[in-house]
């Protein structure tokens, strides 16, 4: 199961970047309150696998309580011969229907951290966190 790397690559990419932020630094590290990956449709990367494995991933870290919040994005196609924009669909087509050349995939492949949030001293804990989610990204 690869995601479980992945999982740990950016348990530990997540932990520095707060570390060298110094966020909480006078308190203690700061904790993280939930993080959001893009994850394309053809990046290969089992969204519930990886759920499960960031969990396991984030213990004993600053990110052992967050939430985990996963935004899919579409597999997308452009057409070189006649300029058409498509979705690729799952498992991808990577023929153009209209002219019938080969498709250059143009998005799906994404694995990126889009967004950490940290812990705010002033908001107390369990307010306003969504639920760990699997969000379509068009």
């Amino acid at each position: 199961m690869h995601e479980l790397s992945i999982a740990m690559a950016v348990v530990d990419q997540v932990a520095s970047a707060v570390r060298e932020q110094g966020a909480g630094a006078e308190a203690g590290a700061a904790r993280v309150r939930s993080l959001t990956l893009r994850i394309g449709e053809l990046s290969g990367v089992v969204p519930e696998a990886l759920d499960f494995s960031f969990g396991v991933a984030a213990e004993g870290t600053v990110l052992a309580d967050a939430r985990l919040l996963i935004e899919t994005v579409e597999g997308r196609a452009r057409c070189e011969g006649c300029g058409r924009d498509t979705a690729t669909g799952m498992p991808p087509d990577l023929w153009c229907g209209a002219c019938e050349q080969a498709l250059s995939l143009t998005g799906g492949r994404e694995l990126e951290i889009a967004r950490v949030v940290l812990e705010d001293p002033e908001i107390r804990q369990g307010d306003d966190v969504p639920e760990a989610s699997h969000v379509p990204h068009r």
